[in-house]
């Protein structure tokens, strides 16, 4: 089992009220290359894989939701302050709507969360490639918000989550090499 300390992963800071850059966040939050498609991933595809790597799948996936959390305390942070005239202003207007300044797992664009971001075919090689480009997409994300943010605290938390994408992707390729070698023993679960 695993323990939760009631502290982020890593510190979120942020040095204005930007709506905008909020909604560009919310592609991480509910998108199909975002941190819940991530966590429900992994932690779904663990019951399927041998057992040498379902214990980094649990891992991955539990640090997926505390990167969950981060997202949404940027979110917040970054809407905490916003008037209604910022928020139309940003094209939240829908959002504030229905929401008001509460997280909604959906995209950017507004299309809400579906299980058909969730990929996992029971294949351990199959799965665990879907999951290193799931991880190499969720870095492409990190940098091109953080190319189109100008708050230098936001892109500290960014650029520690992109990282953390680089490393679970690698971690991800060393599985498929041990899962190819068990299978090559014959011993697969």
């Amino acid at each position: 089992m695993w323990i939760y300390e009631k502290k982020l992963q890593y510190p979120v800071k942020v040095s204005q009220c930007n709506p905008h850059l909020a909604k560009l966040l919310i592609e991480q939050y509910g998108g199909a290359d975002g941190e819940l498609a991530a966590a429900l991933r992994y932690l779904n595809q663990r019951y399927t894989i041998p057992d040498k790597v379902k214990g980094l799948l649990t891992d991955i996936g539990t640090e997926e939701l505390a990167h969950l959390e981060m997202i949404a305390t940027m979110v917040y942070k970054l809407m905490k302050d916003a008037t209604p005239e910022m928020i139309k202003a940003a094209g939240l207007e829908d959002h504030y709507v229905d929401h008001d300044l509460s997280l909604f797992y959906h995209n950017a664009a507004g299309n809400p969360f579906t299980a058909t971001y969730i990929q996992s075919k029971g294949d351990p090689i199959a799965d665990l490639y879907e999951d290193i480009a799931a991880e190499e997409k969720a870095r492409a994300t990190y940098q091109w918000i953080i190319d189109l943010s100008d708050d230098p605290d936001i892109n500290d938390s960014l650029k520690f989550l992109r990282e953390r994408e680089i490393v679970h992707a690698q971690r991800f390729r060393e599985a498929v090499e041990l899962v190819k070698e068990y299978q090559g023993q014959k011993k697969f679960f």
